[in-house]
């Protein structure tokens, strides 16, 4: 009969493994008869027992479970404590856990990113600078001798007045100054254009690559800086800083990203400004410069204006770099016959801008809403007295032996 088979004998168990009845002292010192084993372990009789292979298992005593083990496993159970040890170890990890959510990433060695300059602060810095020894160097106008001279004389642009002679001259004494690491003003500038063009809020190291990736040629940008000196950076400045310009000057700069239509944006830059200055130098500014009774203002907006004129040449007849001598030569020869229609143009493109829902004045930050030198009422330098204040920190003169001559700086 099924009731007389002898519990020692073998039999197909619990999920398909061996089931073997051995005395129970074999497993635990003796202290009962015989119970059935699973791949040595001790199973009981019950019908939960043939249901449930975990709730058996978990009635095991821990000395078995040990000699199996499994003991890590099942003594997780709800139904069993958790070691010390083990609490500790959690406790440590999640206290490792929660100091790196608290990592913040370095971004000075003060941790403090260096504040925005705006155009004004920074020609302020300029107009308590002595630039005395620059001024000794500079070439305002260009010198003509001879019959060149008379009919310059005759024929030629009004003079500038005299009492804006003084403003012109700083203005060109900034065009010898060059880049000083030890002037934070200087850096400050640098940063300013990198994190307007970029969109970002932390500093860049003063030597990198990543110069290049607002368009300057190499890892220092004052290395590029040739024939305008710091004025190139003083336009990018305000280029960059004016709520009314500052679009355009994204505009442009997403241009100068393009696959095929790319071109380096800050060497581009510095060759606007070097258009600007010889027409300055030539006196074809003069006229307008008069009306107005300033310099600054003046030239900062023919600096935009021209790199206007450029940005439309260059995306509506799909300019590439290889047409950029071309190109410069096209912009510079109509920018010196046509000062007074060049600062027309950019009026009206910027009023149509501002009709076209880009409210003037709209900027993110303070410092880029204050008004900068420029047209009509935002010019706040200029008259007599005023312009003698001014004094910008040179930047390099152009040679003489660059005149008329155009190309990528």
């Amino acid at each position: 009969m099924e009731e007389d088979i002898d519990v020692a004998s073998h039999t197909e168990g619990l999920n398909g493994l061996s089931r073997e009845c051995k005395p129970l002292e074999d497993i635990t010192n003796g202290h009962s008869n015989h119970k059935p084993v699973m791949n040595g372990l001790i199973i009981s009789h019950s019908v939960k027992d043939h249901t449930n292979g975990n709730a058996s298992l978990r009635s095991l005593p821990i000395s078995a479970l040990k000699q199996n083990g499994l003991l890590q496993t099942l003594a997780a159970g709800e139904d069993q404590p958790k070691p010390a040890e083990e609490n500790v170890e959690l406790e440590k990890a999640r206290e490792e856990w929660e100091a790196l959510e608290n990592v913040q990433p370095a971004i000075t060695e003060d941790s403090n990113p260096t504040p925005l300059i705006s155009f004004n602060e920074a020609l302020q810095y300029f107009q308590t600078t002595d630039l005395g020894d620059l001024m000794k160097n500079i070439q305002p106008t260009v010198r003509r001798t001879g019959l060149a001279a008379i009919t310059h004389f005759l024929f030629g642009p009004p003079r500038l007045h005299r009492e804006l002679l003084e403003e012109r001259d700083l203005v060109f004494a900034i065009a010898q100054c060059h880049v000083d690491n030890s002037q934070a003003v200087h850096m400050r500038v640098l940063q300013t254009i990198y994190k307007r063009l970029i969109g970002s809020r932390l500093d860049c190291p003063r030597f990198g690559a990543h110069w290049e990736n607002i368009g300057f040629q190499g890892t220092d940008p004052a290395t590029d800086l040739r024939g305008t000196g710091f004025l190139g950076l003083m336009h990018t400045l305000y280029f960059v800083m004016d709520p009314e310009t500052l679009p355009l000057a994204r505009d442009i700069y997403k241009l100068s990203q393009h696959p095929t239509q790319n071109f380096p944006f800050s060497v581009m830059s510095i060759n606007m400004t070097r258009i600007a200055l010889q027409v300055l130098r030539e006196e074809a500014m003069s006229k307008e410069c008069n009306r107005r009774q300033q310099v600054v203002g003046v030239l900062n907006e023919f600096y935009v204006a021209t790199y206007l004129h450029l940005y439309q040449l260059w995306k509506t007849q799909q300019k590439t770099i290889v047409d950029s001598g071309f190109v410069l030569k096209e912009v510079e020869l109509f920018a010196k016959k046509n000062p007074k229609q060049m600062l027309r143009r950019l009026e009206v493109f910027l009023k149509e801008r501002r009709a076209g829902g880009i409210p003037r004045g709209t900027s993110p930050d303070p410092q880029a809403q204050q008004p900068s030198p420029s047209l009509g009422a935002r010019a706040g330098t200029g008259h007599g007295s005023k312009g003698k204040e001014m004094h910008f920190t040179g930047v390099c003169e152009l040679p003489p032996d660059m005149e008329g001559e155009t190309r990528l700086i």
